[in-house]
């Protein structure tokens, strides 16, 4: 993800026309830098090779018969990837001129069927100006005192309409089920039946005393988030100043300068969840790769990033979440800049073995289960149980239904699950 050349940020884009895809892969450079309709006052030969994008590269891919976005013209369409490089001199090291330039106004250029960003490599200068990830793994692994093992999570929904005191009645089941984690659905902000302030006042001594009696403290991200950042910044401080730990913020709802305003005063790990960010990358044609995006988010100091997972029950391939896993575990400039990746939406025990195999055989992720683990119908304790035995299966190396002849919570887990109800 780092660009040999120091003073370069290169994109990569998949180009789609009836056209010719090098003459298409010259105007991205040209537009989107020095290229102008007619002379500017000033401008002078020096500035535009100080300046000018150039690309430096160009793969010509198999003809396609059907655009893959809908299009008036007949194929075949011509296909290329092109390595474009910006001069750091013309973008410098914001991310939000980064955006704009070098991604946001390519999808406006004329003569594409289909344009999509795939690839970023970036100068070392960014290293330095952006602060990444306070906590990352290592951070979420000392915080939840959870080693050698997937960390363990579950969600509270806000369709089961809990107020904060029914809420605090499930969490405190959860907690004393020894799960590791526990966070606020993404859709859980601050509604008028269970206000933030409220729950927090209402989770977190249960969440202390059992520390005060265990040793053990169950991580709760907080859903915190809010488009005015002052107000976030005291939503942050409310549930720091009550003993919390964790916060889920949603990034692209907040936006960069949000996250950015978040992550320089913060003292809770940042658990972020990408809602949204399917309308950048769902059509094949368009938007971006995974691997681009979270380069933005890391950069900026997400700690924790929510991935879909395996078999999810939304629209996502498994061969998406693999990739999105990969991208995640590979540095931008060193291992510190990782942040630890969750697996989640409709995961279960049935998924560990798969996502542990297809991750590389890591167990450095937080398994995020929601009915997975409180729909169980031996209760929340038993779906912890079940969820851990199912990775101690995976790890092992040993069928799901064999380890479950002497572990009965995944028996029960097997048979109740094994028909989607995890989700």
């Amino acid at each position: 993800m780092r660009n040999p050349a120091s003073n370069m940020i290169r994109l990569t884009y998949l180009i789609e026309s009836t056209g010719d895809p090098e003459r298409l892969a010259d105007k991205i450079a040209s537009d989107q830098s020095t290229g102008t309709f007619v002379a500017v006052p000033g401008e002078t030969e020096e500035l535009k090779a100080r300046v000018a994008a150039r690309v430096t590269a160009l793969r010509r891919l198999a003809p396609v018969k059907q655009s893959s976005f809908p299009s008036s013209e007949d194929g075949p369409f011509n296909r290329a990837e092109a390595d474009i490089d910006f001069p750091l001199d013309a973008i410098g090291t914001d991310l939000s001129a980064l955006m704009t330039i070098a991604i946001a106004g390519i999808y406006s250029i004329k003569g594409f069927t289909g344009i999509r960003v795939t690839g970023l490599e970036l100068p070392g200068a960014f290293a330095a100006a952006h602060p990444g990830p306070q906590f990352g793994i290592a951070g979420s692994r000392r915080l939840t005192g959870v080693h050698g093992r997937p960390i363990i999570g579950t969600i509270v929904k806000p369709a089961l309409g809990l107020r904060p005191h029914e809420t605090a009645e499930l969490v405190k089941d959860l907690i004393e089920a020894d799960v590791d984690f526990i966070k606020d659905d993404e859709k859980l902000m601050s509604p008028a039946y269970s206000p933030l302030e409220e729950r927090v006042k209402a989770i977190m001594p249960l969440i202390l005393d059992r520390e005060q009696r265990t040793g053990r403290k169950v991580m709760y991200a907080f859903g915190i988030s809010h488009a005015d950042p002052d107000i976030m910044m005291r939503n942050h401080d409310m549930v720091l100043k009550a003993g919390g730990n964790c916060a889920v913020i949603n990034i692209n709802s907040i936006g960069f300068g949000g996250m950015a305003f978040l992550r320089k005063r913060s003292g809770l790990v940042l658990h972020a969840h990408r809602n949204g960010w399917d309308i950048l990358t769902r059509h094949p044609g368009l938007g971006m790769d995974f691997s681009v995006y979270q380069q933005f988010w890391r950069l900026l100091g997400v700690d924790q990033f929510q991935i879909n997972g395996i078999r999810v029950k939304y629209w996502e391939p498994d061969e998406s979440f693999v990739a999105s896993f990969k991208a995640l575990q590979q540095p931008i400039f060193s291992g510190a800049d990782c942040p630890l990746p969750v697996a989640g939406s409709g995961q279960w025990g049935g998924q560990a073995p798969d996502t542990y195999e297809r991750t590389g055989k890591t167990q450095d992720l937080l398994y995020l289960c929601g009915g997975g683990i409180v729909s169980h119908p031996g209760g929340p304790a038993a779906g912890v149980r079940a969820v851990r035995q199912a990775w101690e299966a995976a790890v092992k190396g040993i069928a799901l239904e064999t380890y479950a002849v002497d572990h009965p919570e995944l028996a029960a887990s097997l048979k109740f699950f094994g028909d989607g109800k995890a989700s």
